[in-house]
């Protein structure tokens, strides 16, 4: 009898894994900003708390705590603004040369290949021509749309009308100490990772605008805001971020030392933050290990796509905390986390 019945719930695991997958796929839409929402609420709980404490009304709260992004997102605006001027109005001859080094390119590739490309057409005309205009205005709608939907969320976590704790005790934890425990564990290092994660792609960021200063490479303040952005997709960002940059530099430096010297400048700069001072700062508690992390990179990423990347870390640390809860899944979480794991 009880054979039977652990063959009946391996079927149904079998069955309704990948029901659930597939349900994650098509309602991405949904859970995106659902769980975008969910950190940004996380990292704001403390300061609720502390406007809580001292009798503000709770919609007072949450009004100042959307003052709070909104403030950030003007903030980054700005700085997007400030790089898009910087681009438009440089005198710097990079554009000649690349276009010089695209014109070689082209030639290699003829030659050895056979391969032809029209040099007619402006590469902004093509983004913008009518064919590939539906493809512009989906992605904006796109953006706006979830955008949109992160924002409404954000408010429902704050007011509590969607309550984790009351979640995971009345469906995966049955035991309210277990459950309590848990959910604050859980809010206790995923809000460590984002600070942490802000924090090292900030001064990513900004060592890295610092290098394109020191180096003279154009558009620092571009670089930099890119090398901020990207860093928030673990460990793929800092190879993507380095070889576009080097890139970059190559069109526009001479391929002599100063060139060797600025792209081991940059790469110092993603090992030093990245590699070093993350995990230090993350602290042992946090580890994961690395063959997990690439391939739950692998896996939301193929789910979701950019977003997916983003948030692959602070859903697998969710998944591993959860799992350590049952005797039965220790070992799961054992192998996330590449040690051994036990209830605190």
């Amino acid at each position: 009898m009880l054979d039977q019945r652990r063959t009946t719930n391996v079927l149904l695991l079998i069955i309704v894994i990948p029901l659930v997958f597939y349900l994650l796929k098509i309602l991405s839409f949904i859970f995106i900003p659902l769980i975008f929402s969910m950190f940004i609420a996380l990292l704001f709980l403390p300061v609720m708390r502390w406007l809580g404490r001292r009798k503000v009304p709770k919609v007072v709260s949450i009004i100042i705590v959307l003052l709070l992004v909104a403030g950030g997102l003007k903030l980054g605006i700005e700085l997007i603004q400030l790089s898009s001027k910087e681009i438009l109005a440089t005198k710097s001859d990079f554009f000649p040369k690349a276009e010089e080094k695209l014109a070689d390119l082209k030639m290699y590739i003829f030659e050895n290949f056979g391969i032809e490309y029209e040099d007619n057409k402006n590469p902004l005309a093509q983004f913008f021509e009518k064919e590939n205009l539906g493809s512009t205005f989906g992605f904006l709608r796109t953006f706006l749309t979830t955008l949109l939907m992160t924002a409404f969320f954000v408010v429902l976590w704050l007011a509590e009308s969607i309550n984790v704790h009351k979640l995971l005790n009345n469906t995966l934890l049955k035991q309210k100490h277990t459950s309590i425990k848990a959910f604050m564990k859980i809010e206790k290092d995923l809000i460590k990772f984002i600070k942490v994660k802000f924090l090292v792609s900030a001064l990513t960021g900004l060592f890295t605008g610092l290098m394109c200063v020191f180096f003279d490479v154009s558009f620092p303040i571009f670089w930099g805001l890119f090398a901020f952005a990207i860093n928030f997709v673990q460990m793929v960002g800092s190879f993507i971020s380095v070889i576009l940059l080097s890139i970059f530099a190559f069109v526009e430096l001479d391929p002599t030392s100063t060139l060797f010297f600025f792209v081991l400048a940059i790469t110092l700069v993603q090992v030093t933050f990245g590699a070093i001072l993350e995990p230090i700062f993350m602290g042992k508690s946090f580890s994961i290990n690395i063959i997990a992390v690439l391939v739950m990179l692998m896996f939301w990423g193929f789910l979701w796509g950019i977003p997916g990347l983003i948030m692959a870390i602070p859903i697998t640390v969710f998944i591993k905390i959860i799992l350590e809860q049952f005797p039965s899944t220790k070992i799961i979480a054992s192998l996330l986390s590449g040690k051994e794991t036990s209830i605190e």
